[in-house]
């Protein structure tokens, strides 16, 4: 069977006070790890960010975007992965020194987890939790229960040999007044939804998985959503950094190097800009 990766699906439980989501990755989790030489308990780190920012993307109920970035004392100092409306993802890890780690406390020592939501209309806002779990699908499960106050629960794979990741997510509506009901319905489906096995949500497609997992259920599948790799670095991102640059620094800069370099962090595009090309922007900025 050729399963068909990349994807997210949403789906509803008509009669059940709670939805799910599920996304399966390939080639854009390659993408990510392929443009940097990570270790491979790093790639799987990342990995299981990227499916997890896939599913928090998908709770967005406006566009824009969420970052979710994991901060430590252990050999990652830094993680990042942002996501939008649209799905397209990008990510990165900063190392601070070589590890072999595989677990979320041997990789990211005792450290927070960041999550910021930009909506293209409207303020930013920010929420911070310890990563005092075991893994990273508690922790976001904590997240839920500490900024968002919606009981939520995230499951988190990633294959053997780094070339797959994929991620569930039930979350319960809080649709009536029945409160008894809703939590019930909750953690009926996080039941079921426990058995999934990695073998199988590797090589099912949605459409059978869910069946296998809820062929009890009514549920309510809607198209599936792409998700790709793409980065949203530019020229003039790049050109608005450095006009915040005082005007002395960067003639010192042109005078030693001949131009202005900025490299991506994400993409590892390197921009170069001369004196005349930034001199323009500028201009063209504050008239």
């Amino acid at each position: 069977m050729t399963v068909k990766t990349d994807v997210l699906n949403r789906y509803l439980f008509d009669g059940k006070h709670a939805r799910g989501e599920l996304v399966q990755l390939s080639h854009t989790y390659q993408q990510i790890i392929d443009l940097h030489e990570y270790p491979s308990g790093v790639q799987t780190l990342l990995g299981e960010l990227v499916a997890a920012t896939c599913l928090l993307t998908a709770t967005l109920k406006f566009q824009g975007e969420i970052t979710v970035q994991l901060q430590g004392d252990g050999p990652i100092g830094y993680m990042s992965v942002n996501g939008d409306h649209n799905q397209n993802m990008r990510g990165i890890a900063r190392l601070t020194e070589p590890t072999e780690g595989k677990f979320l406390r041997d990789l990211i020592g005792k450290g927070t987890m960041v999550i910021t939501i930009r909506p293209e209309k409207g303020e930013a806002y920010q929420g911070v939790v310890a990563l005092d779990e075991d893994n990273l699908a508690d922790c976001l499960a904590h997240y839920f229960e500490v900024s968002e106050q919606i009981p939520t629960k995230i499951w988190l794979f990633s294959h053997a040999d780094n070339t797959q990741v994929a991620g569930s997510l039930i979350q319960l509506l809080p649709d009536s007044d029945d409160k008894e009901k809703q939590q019930s319905d909750f953690e009926h489906l996080c039941q079921l939804t426990n058995t999934i096995k990695a073998e199988e949500i590797f090589t099912l497609d949605a459409k059978t998985l869910l069946y296998r997992l809820y062929h009890q259920e009514d549920v309510r599948l809607f198209e599936p959503q792409p998700v790709s790799y793409q980065c949203s670095c530019s020229e003039e991102k790049c050109l608005t950094a450095i006009a915040q640059v005082a005007p002395s620094e960067l003639k010192s800069i042109i005078e030693e190097q001949g131009c202005v370099t900025m490299t991506c962090d994400y993409c590892l595009t390197t921009y170069k800009f001369n004196e005349t090309k930034i001199d323009c922007f500028i201009n063209d900025t504050n008239h």
